[in-house]
């Protein structure tokens, strides 16, 4: 039978297009509601097999907790009547037994007692008690049903199970508890070029990763996950292991290739196996999103870019596994920040933004990360996600968003920014910060040297990472920190002296061992961005030898760290970069030395005085054990002098 009837009796089509997310999920859920996909059937979990589970109805008490008068102290069991005259200087006496029962914390109470006597007050006496004060009617006993009375509701329908609700339902004479059958998952990856993690991937091969990440979310969400084999771009294949799937399973996942190269087959499998409601939602990462129902089982078509993947699995699947649990879809903690920057936003579509958060001067700051969708390393990093709503110019620096928490918020505020100049032991600083007890986080957002002055002076970062060359005097950074640090009191510790150098393929087949050599011959170079010192210094080089930047082949060319340059060395894509021995070493270059410069971090006062920031210069005081470890891991990194690390370079202002 062809499902697509159940409407109107017409076939509905929809192809790739911009529909609004709002509209996306109406679409979506209105065919659901028709075939009657909703929250599934009841199965009953052992209660040590139920927690994160969701109640499929509601559990009610079978019996009282406690399910008799039990005693809440150790001391004797008495008749709160017997004791109502006892005084200290006219004490009671009462004969064990018959009128004071001696019972520890727990027992059941004596038919017709109503009191405990804690043993402390309790004076012995010759086969009786002593008590000199009268005891009131129940007290130090747990009656019958303190806790919990037969036939009360002890847990809800779609409640999700926590560890105190196992042990209630338990304390309630259940013995399992009737839950929501876990939503089976088929997630399929398809494309030609992919190969499985445990292959060695050949140029033009990609990584198969993205079902592992949506099955943890999956699993992560309460379904049950299955990842299917590979299928290769065959429109037969692909519509064989979806109509399969969606026989067998709950949802199925059709996670399309990601290449620019690949045909995406999923929405014309969908659309003619059952009925394609969505091709193409107004979203960023994630536009070319597939909405359908195959054999009455909701069909998701999941971009390959992996970031897109994560970020539309979480718009689209969750809330349809949280619907199909019988749980309610709660959002994200949402929390408001400062942008950094300003992001210039693309007009038809919310765009999801990833940021890292950080709390400087009282106020949360957002520091955009990556745009780029194939980017899944933007999403390790990124604290939230900020929507910027489609139609807007963007957002500008100082700007208020509101960002969806990724991380703990707790975590959030014991981040130290640091905005600036990019160098690779500022990466090994966030690593050993999160050792300690408790761990701090660094934070470290890539826009060059002045850029992190800039920074400082609008109040978003703790701190900028800094090598700026004086042209004039030849000193590093004391100059521009004065100009732009308006009126601020600053503290310049150095971080290292490091070298900066000429990265080229290994055995340097062009022969590249001077400046000289990137002007005017077949030489291709790799710049770095404007505002870095890495550039400031190249310019300042140039002028000096006399040589145009126009004859530099790629000067025009950008990149936004060290590492980043070395890659574009590394993938032939130039023949050469300037940069440090660290970013070439790490991906086995050749290096030619030109010059050491010294490396600064610019502290404002109030934040080098701070809590948050004693960590990192305890970790570059070469007195400490911490800090010693710390400088031993730097020089390994090749190409640093850590002489001065630690060391007050200026204090201005």
């Amino acid at each position: 039978m062809e499902r697509e009837h159940h409407h109107h009796g017409r076939r509905r089509e929809y192809y790739l297009e911009d529909v609004p997310i709002e509209e996306a999920y109406r679409r979506f859920y209105e065919r659901l509601d028709a075939a009657g996909i909703g929250a599934l059937e009841a199965e009953a979990a052992a209660l040590d097999e139920a927690l994160g589970r969701v109640t499929a109805e509601a559990v009610w008490a079978r019996r009282s907790s406690p399910h008799y008068h039990a005693a809440a102290m150790d001391g004797a069991a008495v008749r709160a009547a017997d004791t109502a005259r006892a005084t200290e200087t006219a004490p009671i006496r009462l004969r064990v037994e018959s009128q004071a029962v001696w019972v520890d914390t727990g027992d059941p109470m004596p038919d017709g007692f109503d009191a405990v006597i804690m043993r402390e007050f309790i004076h012995e006496t010759d086969g009786g008690i002593e008590i000199m004060a009268p005891a009131a009617p129940w007290q130090h006993v747990r009656p019958m049903g303190e806790d919990i009375v037969a036939t009360e509701l002890v847990l809800p329908e779609n409640h999700t199970i926590r560890p105190e609700d196992i042990g209630a339902a338990a304390a309630a004479g259940a013995t399992s508890i009737p839950v929501r059958r876990r939503p089976r998952v088929a997630i399929i990856p398809t494309g030609s070029e992919l190969v499985p993690p445990t292959a060695t991937p050949k140029k033009g091969d990609i990584v198969e990763y993205n079902s592992l990440m949506l099955a943890a979310q999956v699993a992560e969400w309460g379904g049950e996950p299955e990842r299917r084999p590979i299928v290769p771009d065959d429109p037969k294949l692909i519509a064989d292991a979806v109509a399969s799937a969606a026989r067998d399973y709950d949802v199925v996942v059709v996670n399309a290739g990601s290449s620019a190269g690949t045909e995406d087959f999923t929405a014309s499998v969908v659309r003619d196996l059952g009925e394609l409601l969505v091709h193409g939602v107004a979203v960023r990462p994630g536009h070319p999103v597939v909405l359908g129902v195959v054999e009455d089982t909701p069909v998701l078509g999941i971009p390959g870019y992996p970031a897109s993947a994560v970020v539309t699995s979480e718009l689209f699947l969750k809330p349809l596994l949280d619907r199909m649990l019988g749980r309610e879809s709660a959002p994200p903690q949402a929390v408001e920040a400062v942008m950094s920057r300003k992001v210039l936003s693309p007009m038809g579509e919310d765009e999801w933004l990833r940021v890292k958060l950080g709390r400087v001067g009282g106020k949360l700051i957002a520091a955009p990360l990556q745009r780029g969708a194939g980017v899944i390393m933007s999403l390790v990093r990124a604290d939230g996600l900020a929507r910027i709503p489609r139609f807007s110019e963007g957002v500008d620096a100082g700007d208020s968003i509101t960002v969806h928490l990724r991380r703990p918020l707790a975590e959030v505020e014991n981040t130290v920014v640091v905005i600036g100049s990019h160098d690779v032991t500022l990466d090994l600083l966030a690593s050993h910060l999160r050792r300690r007890q408790p761990p701090r986080s660094l934070a470290s957002s890539n826009v060059g040297s002045l850029g992190g002055l800039v920074a400082l002076r609008r109040g978003q970062a703790h701190a900028a990472g800094s090598h700026l060359l004086d042209e004039e005097t030849g000193e590093y950074n004391r100059a521009y920190v004065e100009r732009y640090r308006d009126g601020r009191p600053m503290v310049m510790i150095t971080l290292a002296h490091r070298v900066q150098g000429l990265m080229t393929l290994p055995g340097n087949p062009k022969g590249v061992t001077s400046l000289e050599d990137l002007a005017g011959g077949d030489v291709s170079f790799m710049n770095r961005q404007r505002g870095s010192g890495t550039r400031v210094l190249l310019d300042y080089k140039l002028a000096q030898l006399g040589i145009d930047p126009d004859r530099v082949h790629g000067y025009e060319r950008e990149e936004y760290t060290h590492l980043a340059v070395a890659a574009q060395v590394a993938s032939g894509a130039a023949d050469a970069g300037l940069g440090v021995m660290a970013a070439a070493r790490a991906l086995d270059l050749g290096f030619t030395p030109l010059l050491e410069e010294r490396y600064d971090l610019v502290i404002p006062r109030e934040y080098y005085d701070s809590d948050l920031l004693a960590p990192v210069l305890d970790l570059l005081d070469g007195g400490s054990e911490r800090g010693k470890a710390f400088r031993g891991e730097v020089e390994a990194l090749g190409g640093y002098d850590t002489r001065e690390m630690g060391h007050v370079a200026a204090e201005i202002g």
